[in-house]
């Protein structure tokens, strides 16, 4: 799965990245966030015509969309937070996802993701109610050339019936993150101890673009399901390093540059 994750990229190096076209300066200076969580606003690169433009043309931008998908046909935002992912083997068949699939993805960049050690033992103790919750050790995953970690992502326009169409807050433009299978081949530059591979961290990953599949996934002239979900295929194996860092992370109100501080080995006290 996708819980958390770090985007520190500045919106024109963002821009520069993903040749974009169209995007609005902050009206605040730009703030670097290192502990992305579900509800917040986050970077989204999409390919849509301009708004009240006479050119009809997919224009690429970058935009910032909350994450937690609303449906356009949900009667309350509430349920978004629950929507902060979706399953690439499903997507194309659930009512929550399948039409902005077909019309409406998008690119959510980042440094990389936070994950917490899930072994398979002890999820299984977990489920039958035998063991509570461990302290678990927080890895970030990131791209081990240091490039941005592109997430294949949806997003939706959601409209607030209760507020005037003038009103600023009268529509909603959410997003999720698509995952899949984690990866089972071993880390680039592993660790020497603890996980040797993605999957013994957790068995969900988000879904990475490589450049090559940018062009073809944003593209809102490719509706056919069975295409679309070509690009859904994992990146190549080897792509990606993932680290221990401090559980500080695991506290939402935390927030810094620290939080990406590469430990030596996993903290006293947490699981692996």
């Amino acid at each position: 799965m996708c819980g958390r994750f770090a985007s520190s990229r500045r919106p024109e190096d963002l821009a520069a990245t993903f040749e974009v076209e169209k995007w609005e300066e902050p009206q605040e200076e730009f703030a670097p966030d290192f502990n992305v969580a579900p509800t917040k606003e986050v970077y989204a690169v999409l390919d849509r015509p301009l708004k009240d433009a006479d050119d009809p043309r997919p224009v690429r931008q970058l935009r910032t969309l909350k994450w937690g998908l609303v449906p356009s046909w949900s009667k309350a935002p509430e349920g978004g937070a629950r929507m902060i992912n979706a399953r690439a083997e499903t997507v194309h068949e659930k009512p929550s996802y399948r039409r902005a699939f077909t019309s409406r993805r998008c690119v959510i960049p980042a440094d990389g993701y936070y994950e917490w050690v899930t072994a398979p033992e002890e999820r299984q103790l977990e489920v039958e109610g035998k063991k509570k919750r461990p302290r678990k050790q927080p890895y970030f995953v990131t791209p081990a050339d240091g490039s941005v970690f592109a997430m294949a992502g949806l997003y939706e326009f959601w409209r607030d019936r209760t507020l005037p169409d003038e009103h600023p807050l009268a529509w909603w433009v959410t997003c999720t993150v698509i995952t899949t299978e984690a990866e089972t081949a071993p880390l680039a530059d592993g660790p020497d101890e603890g996980p040797r591979s993605l999957a013994d961290i957790h068995p969900r990953m988000p879904l990475m673009l490589t450049p090559d599949r940018w062009d073809g996934w944003l593209d809102p002239s490719r509706t056919d399901v069975e295409d679309l979900r070509t690009l859904l295929e994992p990146p190549p194996h080897g792509l990606m390093r993932a680290f221990p860092v401090s559980t500080a992370v695991s506290n939402v109100r935390n927030n810094g540059p620290e939080l990406l501080k590469e430990l030596d080995g996993p903290e006293e006290g947490t699981l692996f």
